[in-house]
């Protein structure tokens, strides 16, 4: 019975999906923060502070590849108990630990772990929904990853106000590791495809690489593109800011209502996707990152920056679950997981690619020709995503 055939009950899919990812995300959001300043306390020099917090990002882009073969191995809702499971291991160790490079090795677990438990709640969702409500579904995914990096914030902040060691955010997040296994537990078996096809259509990383390197290398260059944009928008907000002199206190309350409004689209990002087509919201998207980037020169004042960061943050939300309803789309219908293991790693790296970019062209030209720059590949992203989408994606049906 393929997915299109199977009923659909959303309730399923919460219980599977969205409250695991809920949790997950917001105990990750909830150490974001303070891992720099942790390192710090260890000894770790300047430069060393964002090697360290960047490496669960790298742990992530390292371990998209081997976690496809491992969730098609295992299946979707083993991988993330394994997956939580060592990432409890990470935590801990990073609590433990009095040296900022064995920080810096935890953070990379956890990074990995984080990495296999994204990549199976995307199988899940990808062999579970039947193709009508998929971009919702996974709209709504990628909206409560953002509302768990929102939260998590607050919630170490509280937990810093009633213990004053900052090593405590780790057990912040052992505690929510521990709650989305629980749930794990208790739902029952999440694979979209049942054992016999699973152990069919189990294909090698490289295979699969090898079988679909043309989408791969032209629609997941449109993903690294749109990956880009999404986090270069994170690191240039705040260096606009403090060149145009704005308070800090008022740079951080725009970019919390800026983000606001890009979680408040998550779920119209998925209808528009499944009532109109993919394009409605890529193309609209990947335009409007890239005129929000481009833009940035004019930034003088308060006005003029909360009118660049509404529009980031407009285009930013009719974009959730972009990537992820993509991957399902263009993943084949049987043992998805090796295939979407490859398409998040063309996303994760243009995420780690774009501040890099963005930060060493602000250092080279100023930041008003660094979000210049990164329109130009905004367009240039807009573009190829008109080219490929339509010979790659079939047009959607219309939603019920």
């Amino acid at each position: 019975m393929t997915v299109t055939d199977k009923p659909f009950e959303l309730r399923t899919v919460a219980l599977a999906a969205f409250g695991p990812t809920l949790l997950f995300a917001t105990g990750e959001g909830a150490i974001l923060p303070m891992i720099p300043l942790i390192a710090a306390d260890q000894g770790a020099g300047l430069g060393a502070l964002g090697l360290i917090a960047a490496m669960i990002m790298v742990g992530e882009l390292v371990g998209d590849l081997p976690s496809g073969a491992l969730v098609q191995r295992l299946g979707e809702r083993t991988a993330m108990i394994v997956a939580s499971l060592v990432s409890i291991a990470g935590l801990l160790g990073c609590y433990f630990s009095t040296n900022p490079w064995v920080l810096g090795a935890c953070v990379f677990v956890v990074g990995l772990s984080t990495a296999v438990f994204a990549l199976a709640r995307h199988a899940f969702i990808t062999t579970s929904v039947p193709l009508r409500y998929r971009a919702r579904a996974l709209s709504v995914l990628g909206g409560l990853f953002r509302a768990g990096y929102f939260i998590g914030p607050f919630v170490s902040s509280v937990v810093l106000v009633l213990s004053p060691e900052k090593r405590s955010v780790f057990l912040v997040h052992v505690a929510f590791a521990a709650a989305t296994l629980v749930l794990l537990l208790c739902t029952g078996d999440l694979s979209g495809a049942d054992e016999a096809e699973r152990r069919e259509s189990r294909d090698g990383l490289l295979p699969t690489m090898t079988r679909h390197r043309g989408v791969l290398l032209r629609m997941g260059s449109c993903a690294a593109l749109l990956g880009g944009l999404r986090a270069s928008r994170n690191v240039v907000l705040p260096l606009v800011a403090v060149a145009a002199g704005l308070p800090p206190s008022t740079t951080a309350l725009i970019i919390g209502i800026a983000g606001g409004i890009d979680f408040a689209l998550s779920y119209t990002s998925g209808q528009i996707m499944d009532r109109w087509g993919r394009l409605w919201a890529a193309v609209p998207s990947m335009t409007g990152l890239a005129l929000g980037h481009a833009l940035l020169f004019v930034v003088t004042d308060v006005p003029t920056f909360a009118a660049v960061a509404i529009l980031l943050g407009l285009a930013n939300g009719t974009s959730s679950g972009i990537l992820m309803t993509l991957g399902a789309d263009l993943a084949p219908q049987s043992g998805p997981a090796p295939f979407l293991g490859a398409w998040r790693f063309t996303g994760d790296f243009g995420q780690a690619a774009g501040p890099l970019i963005t930060s060493g062209l602000t250092a080279l030209a100023g930041v008003g020709l660094a979000g210049a720059g990164m329109g130009v590949l905004g367009l240039l992203g807009a573009g190829l995503l008109l080219r490929y989408t339509p010979r790659y994606v079939p047009r959607r049906p219309a939603m019920g």
